[in-house]
């Protein structure tokens, strides 16, 4: 397998976000330094943000705007600019290997897709198909980390926290063929 990244170190507080989408608002989940923390959608407000207190327990959440590094680059990419959402800064905790197939999901360029067999080698360890697919499925930093370009070994769209029409939806708006 290959080396992880680092964890980062743990936020001190988190900004809670809303950034409007062609597909629904986008929750953003900042830190005080201004890296993305976690990304999700509205209508899974809720659940998702008693996730992000699991993952950074104790960590405040307080309503505010995440700054233009973040917001700018996944506004650009609905507007057509995809390799811009490769520009937001982010930062990630998880297991160790959860960060090394968080991290090669970040490497999929927009418009490409990929297996999660092709992930599991990608990252050194080809019997880890199902172990990708849960870190997957654990992905806080949807899109701009964007496990919507992986998809099953037949080609079939598989999970996505978001929704499977998110999903078809990201991979229309990037030319890719499911």
């Amino acid at each position: 397998m290959t080396n992880a990244p680092p964890e980062h170190p743990r936020p001190q507080r988190l900004i809670v976000d809303k950034l409007p989408s062609p597909i629904g608002h986008a929750l953003l989940f900042t830190d005080e330094a201004g890296y993305l923390r976690a990304l999700h959608w509205e209508d899974f407000e809720e659940r998702f943000t008693a996730t992000v207190r699991r993952m950074h327990p104790g960590v405040p959440l307080e309503p505010g705007a995440a700054p233009d590094q973040v917001r700018r680059p996944i506004a650009d990419y609905f507007g057509g600019a995809l390799a811009r959402l490769a520009d937001t800064p982010w930062r990630i905790g998880g297991t160790a290997f959860q960060r090394t197939v968080w991290t090669a999901l970040h490497d999929i360029p927009p418009g490409e897709i990929r297996t999660y067999a092709a992930q599991a080698a990608r990252i050194g360890n080809p019997t880890a198909i199902r172990a990708v697919g849960a870190a997957n499925g654990a992905n806080p930093i949807s899109l701009v980390l964007p496990c919507h370009r992986v998809l099953g070994s037949n080609g079939t769209l598989t999970g996505y926290g978001g929704g499977l029409h998110r999903k078809q939806w990201l991979l229309a708006h990037e030319g890719a063929r499911a």
